[in-house]
């Protein structure tokens, strides 16, 4: 786990345990979800950090988790990541709960909570904006070139080698380069998110085939699909430089089959 994200769910954990003790050891499940709600809404820097500590956070899916109605369709990587991260902080207060039998658990190891906890409202969820970022903008302003500009400049000089030979194949070629390129692993991935956590703020849009992950895409396939598709325009672009595609007259990229200009992951 990251060092960054233990240190905050210890925090929360001894928060945790005061509060109950200052407050008679009553509404232990819904302290627990207050807490949660109130401290791990974590900002996107922070989070960016956190995954390149530990990037197994990248595999955390939307499932039920997304309780905004406007975010629930097509949530933001980032909120996905950390709606993960306070479903599990959760669950780690609630064993402390038992621990401290502030909650008893049935024969099953499920743990029992009063209904009148249930029942209360919970705490609304701040919201954060995924789509800025301080590190990003300092890191623009860093001499040096971006990993992420290093992977798509490869891929440009690859497609441009390429193109040299066949050039009557070059949307084809642009779809199997950007795929060539693409960038799936998670250890691969969080590298670039620490250097641009903008990518955090990335939607899942529609580039996922629907029929994979049943249909609830991992966060860094989600950043992945982007990443692809991103690449794949700029390819087509510099195709279009050298003349290799040609444009219409509203001035867009003619491509053999329209319906593959927005490609998906498969």
């Amino acid at each position: 786990m990251s060092n960054l994200l233990t240190r905050i769910l210890e925090k929360v954990r001894v928060t945790y345990v005061q509060e109950m003790q200052d407050n008679g050891c009553r509404q232990p499940y819904l302290t627990a979800e207050r807490l949660c709600r109130e401290t791990l809404h974590i900002e996107g820097d922070a989070l960016a950090q956190i995954i390149d500590e530990d990037p197994t956070l990248l595999a955390a899916r939307a499932g039920d988790l997304i309780e905004n109605p406007d975010e629930r369709d097509n949530p933001a990587v980032g909120l996905i990541i950390c709606r993960n991260i306070m479903a599990a902080a959760l669950d780690g207060l609630l064993t402390v709960a038992v621990e401290n039998e502030w909650l008893d658990v049935d024969e099953n190891g499920n743990v029992l909570v009063d209904a009148d906890e249930l029942g209360e409202h919970s705490t609304p969820v701040p919201a954060v904006d995924y789509s800025r970022s301080a590190r990003a903008l300092e890191n623009a302003g860093k001499a040096g070139v971006s990993s992420l500009t290093q992977l798509f400049q490869a891929a440009e000089s690859e497609y441009s080698r390429l193109l040299e030979n066949e050039v009557h194949d070059a949307y084809q070629l642009a779809l199997k380069t950007s795929s060539d390129f693409s960038v799936f692993a998670p250890d691969d991935i969080a590298p670039l998110v620490a250097e641009n956590p903008l990518l955090l703020g990335l939607r899942p849009d529609d580039l996922v085939d629907p029929d994979l992950f049943d249909g609830d895409p991992p966060a860094g396939i989600i950043i992945s699909s982007h990443l692809t598709h991103m690449l794949l325009q700029q390819l087509l672009e510099l195709a279009s430089e050298r003349g290799a595609l040609a444009r219409d007259s509203s001035g867009h990229l003619i491509t053999p089959d329209e319906s593959e200009a927005r490609p998906q992951l498969h």
